[in-house]
């Protein structure tokens, strides 16, 4: 079976804040098969299940801040989340001091690692979104991304992005290989010199070898769209050339 394609809502961001249910609509009719939520624009958890529901579609996963993890927002986090039918819940990021070092990354995957236990506890995934400055190599050969991944527990979700990591002169198939079956989501955005100014299939990524990496070893359940610059297009047609792209090379 072909791994089902979503995008993440990021990539038009300025729709979703004018029009989130909308939005989602639009990407469905695209022939997206999923979202991946970067805010709710203040739609509760009920009304965002039926729109999903009424274009046929779901939301494998979520990026969520870290703090929405704190105790007095957990439970509040946890049932939103149950309600709109979210499994995998990614942390798109961390502030630098929290991996600047191999120090701080050891304490940062020990706290990850608890937390995984206690969203487990409720039937989610916890993971974390790979950016560039993950990619930068800190001690010991290793990056921040690579050290969190060796710390954290198995069920724990490395969301490898494939332009964030070229971007920092890392190897675009590689670290999806580091860490078997835990690639359940897995970012697809194109790189050419220039951060996400290139629809996919129109850049530097050798695409056919990230798929491979995706369906033999990484484990994917999820190809994840991801589009961050536009050039003369506006960011519906930029997502929807992304698709079409995708399609012709039998993804």
């Amino acid at each position: 079976m072909k791994i089902p394609v979503g995008v993440q809502l990021y990539s038009i961001r300025q729709d979703c804040e004018a029009d989130l249910l909308g939005s989602i609509s639009k990407v469905a009719e695209m022939g997206y098969q999923g979202v991946e939520f970067a805010g709710y624009f203040g739609h509760s958890a009920e009304t965002l299940k039926a729109t999903l529901d009424a274009a046929g579609i779901t939301a494998p996963s979520t990026h969520i801040g870290l703090g929405n993890f704190d105790a007095d927002k957990f439970d509040a986090t946890i049932e939103f989340h149950k309600i709109l039918g979210i499994r995998n819940l990614i942390i798109p990021g961390l502030p630098m001091e929290m991996h600047d070092t191999a120090e701080h990354t050891l304490e940062t995957s020990k706290l990850l690692s608890d937390l995984t236990a206690k969203v487990r506890e409720h039937g989610f995934r916890l993971g974390f979104h790979a950016h560039g400055t993950d990619m930068v190599v800190i001690e010991g050969g290793k990056s921040s991304y690579t050290i969190l991944g060796e710390n954290t527990p198995d069920d724990f979700v490395m969301q490898y992005d494939t332009a964030n990591g070229m971007s920092a002169g890392a190897d675009p198939v590689q670290p999806i290989l580091e860490f078997p079956g835990r690639g359940l989501s897995t970012h697809l955005k194109e790189w050419s010199g220039e951060h996400g100014a290139k629809v996919i299939g129109e850049g530097m990524i050798p695409w056919m070898d990230v798929f491979h990496a995706c369906e033999t070893v990484a484990g994917t359940e999820w190809y994840i769209v991801e589009h961050e610059s536009y050039e003369g297009m506006s960011p519906l047609e930029a997502i929807r050339l992304c698709l079409v792209n995708i399609r012709e090379m039998g993804r």
